[in-house]
């Protein structure tokens, strides 16, 4: 409280008392005022979310019609690992330039990229929904008040390096996977299959490796003939002509699931200028 009224200019008693009549004003207790401290309430914590995305789009109309130059916007994505968000992300920057904005691009698991836009640390978020994880993925959206945009839909490609034994196939099936690791992302001790970026992730492999980042992924393609089951979408600019995609043959047992690769934002919020360029990006790339 005593840094809150800093910030604000403004004396510690002034504020209190400002919280108290908002409380009452509300019908609810924003903090909880203890012996030891003050600390949020769950309804506090519902409300505090709510106050950060009118700020958001405060700041927003502040960014697009004022002209104060000397102020840092930030702008941030949170994705699963998608070269495609990472190279539309480069490109934006470069339109931008850090001199007057601060970036933030998070490669993170599935539950962290709904958070992150659920409360405002990131502005925009990248993932997929399939007819397996839908129910679950769109659930977790409306609970943290988050809108889906599709942006294009893709099948299922075997991802592995240039030298893999089965590079030269003109398509892939499981049974011909059997003899090498399955590859894919850890999402944590919460984490579920739900929450898998990996399409076909509800398939028992014989083999499997889990990592967290994609250029150690890339590392166990290249040492070990791992692979791993992606949208078929990649950037050689940011990742080389090494890795190639092939596509995946279904079976019987295993279809050749669809993903719908799209963006997050907070419902009913608009866009800052970044993010609307950051999603053109992401567009003109895809459509190549």
């Amino acid at each position: 409280m005593n840094k809150a009224a800093e910030k604000l200019f403004i004396t510690q008693p002034s504020l209190t008392s400002s919280i108290k009549s908002l409380e009452n004003e509300i019908g609810i207790s924003i903090f909880l005022r203890t012996g030891r401290g003050v600390s949020v309430t769950s309804e506090g914590s519902d409300f505090l979310q709510y106050a950060r995305q009118v700020y958001q789009q405060y700041d927003i109309l502040e960014q697009r019609y004022s002209n104060k130059a000397s102020i840092k916007r930030k702008f941030g994505v949170s994705t699963q690992h998608y070269s495609f968000a990472v190279e539309a992300f480069v490109e934006t920057v470069k339109q931008f330039g850090t001199l007057q904005f601060e970036f933030a691009l998070r490669e993170t698991k599935t539950n962290e990229v709904i958070s992150d836009v659920g409360t405002l640390k990131s502005e925009i978020g990248i993932l997929f929904l399939s007819e397996y994880n839908n129910k679950v993925i769109k659930k977790m959206l409306k609970d943290n008040n988050l809108e889906f945009h599709k942006l294009i839909d893709c099948n299922a490609y075997v991802y592995l390096y240039k030298d893999h034994p089965l590079a030269n196939k003109d398509s892939i099936g499981l049974d011909q996977l059997e003899d090498y690791p399955c590859l894919s992302f850890e999402q944590g001790d919460q984490g579920s299959i739900y929450l898998a970026e990996e399409i076909l992730s509800d398939v028992e492999y014989l083999r499997t490796i889990k990592t967290n980042d994609r250029a150690t992924m890339l590392n166990l393609m290249k040492g070990l003939n791992g692979y791993t089951l992606c949208s078929g979408i990649i950037s050689e600019k940011l990742n080389s002509s090494d890795y190639i995609t092939v596509p995946f043959r279904e079976d019987d047992s295993n279809r050749n699931t669809v993903m719908t690769i799209g963006y997050i934002l907070k419902d009913g919020s608009i866009p800052s200028r970044i993010a609307e360029v950051y999603i053109e990006q992401l567009k003109a790339y895809l459509e190549q």
